[in-house]
């Protein structure tokens, strides 16, 4: 794709209406607008929200439940090797189960500044790069610092078709 538009249009188009969607919480996604338009258009099941409506203490197990298995799960990555390999770091670890295997579908929006030549490379952009920037948005967001507890490193799919990356001709997210 060559701009993020056209990424948020594929994307849709990709998305039966009223299908469970789980917009992970992605700068890219934002960006090209793709997570207003999951929340607010009522064309989806849109799972962040109903998320945001439970106690994380006292409904913790319907809060795991809910956001680890969706039918479609949009987001973004951190890296992509000439390999494919793809890479993705996360402070909480939400979306890591639902990209390793818990979502029915994956549909990842990437700017094409992720692709990087080696697995060192993604490592190194994860930390060196992508990590800061988040975590300066943090400390603007929520007056606290990112973290960095988990990375997924995703080689290749058990199901085909599963996974779906749409590459955007744009610098967009960390």
């Amino acid at each position: 794709m060559n701009t993020g538009e056209e990424a948020c249009d594929y994307v849709l188009n990709l998305l039966p209406e009223g299908a469970e969607v789980h917009a992970s919480m992605s700068r890219t996604l934002e960006q090209i607008g793709l997570t207003s338009i999951i929340e607010e258009s009522g064309r989806y099941q849109a799972i962040r929200p109903q998320l945001r409506k439970l106690d994380r203490v006292k409904q913790n197990r319907e809060f795991r439940r809910m956001g680890s298995s969706p039918d479609f799960m949009l987001g973004s990555v951190h890296a992509v090797t000439m390999d494919g390999q793809v890479v993705v770091g996360s402070g909480g670890g939400s979306q890591i189960g639902p990209y390793a295997s818990g979502a029915g579908k994956v549909i990842w929006v990437v700017g094409a500044q992720k692709l990087v030549p080696t697995l060192e490379d993604a490592l190194h952009r994860l930390h060196e790069y992508s990590y800061p920037l988040e975590d300066e948005r943090m400390q603007t967001a929520v007056g606290r610092s990112a973290q960095l507890n988990q990375i997924l490193i995703i080689q290749g799919a058990l199901f085909p078709g599963r996974l779906n990356m749409v590459i955007v001709k744009e610098n967009l997210g960390f």
